[in-house]
């Protein structure tokens, strides 16, 4: 006799060699020996051989329609698999027919329930059509999967990926089919997503990657501000006696900072530190406010920037040339040695008469009064030159050492993304009379409103400096850095959201009405904590795309040899572009040498650049074609 038994979940025959009530002792057709519970045994049959059962069971198998066999089953609850072999068979149903049956319904999980030792149970209607559809859905759905996997090999992107490769990269849901499709064919391809999609043609640029990521990453609902916003109204507020100016590079639209100067009956002056004003109206844990607490500062980069405030706030604050903003303006008197005997902090409307650019000005035209009136100079030189003056005397009485450091500006020529974008990177020395008239008097005015809310031991927004090490405080502290007794930010108030709490702080201390936020406040805790890492984030992102716009000029220019100064060990930084790196290949060399340094490859991916060394070329002028 032979024994067709269920064996760890599959179906199975052999020979009988011996049996007992409790198991039965089985030989397979390939001669292993088996011990086979009672518990599992199936069905005795004489002829065919256990083989020959098996092989015809499967040939019989592929013949079933399992649809038919289902409705075979009709009117029962639970039956056994002989019983509906004959059922489904005929009433000789021959072993073969049997234990294909069983082998069929084994196999089918979506049409039959299995309810104990070769018993079954038909699959409700409503589960078997769902079962089926979802079979259909995931045939389907491979389809499509192997479809776009041959197209991204063969370095075509499907629009149904294409249209989504940021998602995909920075931000996918795994459970996608065009996720899996781009893993499939990538790891087909032996290549990183990234680049595959690259090859395809899905990814618009380089620039347009590494934008995203940022974007996906900080900014995951857009950065797009609601259409429906409403700018709250300016209050009606008395007019200043000023004619303001500010000082900006040219590309600024944020323009939150101004100056005026007036000559006093007794040789000294009056000094207007005017700052826009939109905490006059944008109220605490109002929409807008809300905005710019979730944005806490404009991030900037080059060729573009996300601004923290909707432009129609930005336009209505912005201290522009021939308009009357709302200002909050610091006054200083001085005497005739410039020296500040009184300070007064007024909100008012300050007419605008010029926005300067730092580029003209940087010609020094201004310093030399015998340029007064010239048509390439401004009306506000004479005032200039005494502000300069009052700088340079705020510097020195600070300690301040003058640092002659360069600066860069970049300037994007055409859309980011276009093939024939060009970049343009020109340096600047910082130092200059202009850097210090504007720096120092924002210190100065930052400084002023620092003492007003610590004389009163109100919390804002300080920044203070121990041992080096600068961070946020809600406390005023001094700043070792800049060597004052308390210091905070309060001239950027439509760039930066510390500036925005501090100068409500200030509006609330100069009306003697309570503090916005008082001690303890929640929302400035909450703002203190975010502020720094959310600053850093966007500083570290400005570098990195610095960073990438060196690349693509270096590629643009056709670089081949770059020149850079040792800072210590094999750490460089590069001459006249904005970047400090390693050099693994540098032998060591005095601090301060210059060196040769070959492009070897340039990852805009990444981004990255490997040099290889050349030389080293202590104390020498370099000739042209080895600069860059």
């Amino acid at each position: 006799m032979n024994l067709l038994f269920e064996d760890d979940g599959q179906i199975k025959a052999g020979a009988i060699l011996s049996e007992s009530d409790a198991a039965s002792q089985v030989e397979l057709p390939g001669g292993r020996r088996i011990k086979v519970k009672a518990a599992n045994a199936l069905l005795r049959f004489a002829a065919p051989d256990a083989a020959q059962l098996m092989t015809g069971a499967q040939a019989r198998l592929g013949e079933i329609d399992m649809a038919l066999l289902w409705e075979s089953a009709a009117g029962t609850d639970e039956f056994g698999f002989a019983d509906l072999a004959k059922e489904y068979f005929g009433a000789e149903a021959t072993p073969e027919h049997i234990a294909a049956t069983i082998l069929a319904l084994q196999a089918s999980p979506m049409y039959f329930y299995k309810r104990g030792k070769g018993r079954y149970k038909r699959a409700p209607e409503d589960a078997l059509k769902a079962a089926l559809a979802s079979i259909e859905r995931k045939a389907r759905e491979t389809a499509q999967i192997d479809a776009w996997v041959a197209e991204l090999i063969a370095g075509r992107a499907p629009v149904e990926i294409s249209a989504h490769w940021s998602q995909l990269l920075h931000a996918p849901d795994k459970q996608s089919l065009a996720y899996k499709a781009l893993v499939a064919a990538a790891d087909r391809a032996r290549m990183a997503p990234v680049h595959l999609l690259a090859k395809a043609g899905a990814i618009p640029s380089t620039h347009a990657l590494h934008f995203e990521k940022f974007l996906r990453a900080t900014f995951p609902k857009g950065i797009a501000f609601p259409s429906d916003i409403e700018v709250p109204a300016t209050p009606d507020l008395p007019l200043a006696n000023v004619r303001a100016f500010s000082i900006d590079d040219a590309a600024t639209t944020e323009i939150d900072d101004a100056f005026s100067l007036q000559t006093n009956a007794d040789g000294g002056y009056t000094l207007g530190i005017h700052i826009a004003a939109p905490a006059a109206a944008v109220a605490p844990d109002s929409e807008l406010d809300r905005i710019a607490r979730s944005r806490l500062s404009t991030v900037y980069m080059p060729g573009n920037k996300i601004t923290m405030l909707p432009e129609s706030v930005v336009s209505v604050y912005s201290l522009d040339e021939g308009t009357t903003p709302a200002a909050l303006s610091l006054y200083a008197t001085l005497d005739a040695d410039l020296n500040v005997t009184s300070t007064q902090t007024r909100l008012e409307r300050v007419p605008m008469d010029a926005n300067l650019r730092i580029g003209a000005l940087d010609e020094l035209a201004w310093m030399d009064a015998t340029n007064d009136g010239a048509p390439n100079n401004t009306m506000h030189a004479p005032s200039l030159r005494v502000l300069y003056r009052l700088a340079a005397k705020l510097a020195a009485a600070r300690g301040e050492q003058v640092v002659n450091r360069v600066d860069y500006n970049f300037a994007i020529v055409g859309e980011p993304d276009a093939k024939d974008c060009r970049v343009e990177i020109t340096q600047r020395k910082r130092g200059s009379p202009v850097d210090t008239l504007v720096s120092e008097l924002m210190i100065f005015a930052n400084v002023a409103w620092a003492g007003m809310l610590a004389e009163k031991q109100w919390p804002g927004m300080f920044r203070v400096q121990a041992v080096g090490k600068t961070k946020m405080s809600s406390l005023a502290g001094p700043h070792e850095g800049l060597n004052v007794p308390h210091y905070l930010w309060a001239t950027s108030p439509l760039r930066r959201y510390s500036d925005l709490v501090n100068q409500r702080q200030l509006l609330a201390a100069i009306s003697d009405a309570s503090p916005p936020y008082p001690r303890g406040s929640s929302e400035l805790m909450g703002a203190v904590a975010d502020f720094d890492a959310t600053y850093s984030g966007y500083a570290d992102f400005q570098q990195q795309m610095e960073f990438y716009w060196c690349l693509r000029f270096i590629q643009q220019e056709g670089i081949e040899k770059l020149t850079a100064h040792v800072i210590r060990e094999n750490l460089v930084r590069f001459d006249r572009l904005p970047i400090v790196q390693r050099v693994n290949d540098l032998p060591m060399q005095a601090p301060g040498t210059q060196v040769v340094l070959a492009v070897a490859e340039i990852g805009l991916f990444e981004p990255a650049l490997h040099t290889r060394f050349i030389e080293a070329v202590p104390d020498a002028e370099l000739d042209e074609s080895t600069a860059n």
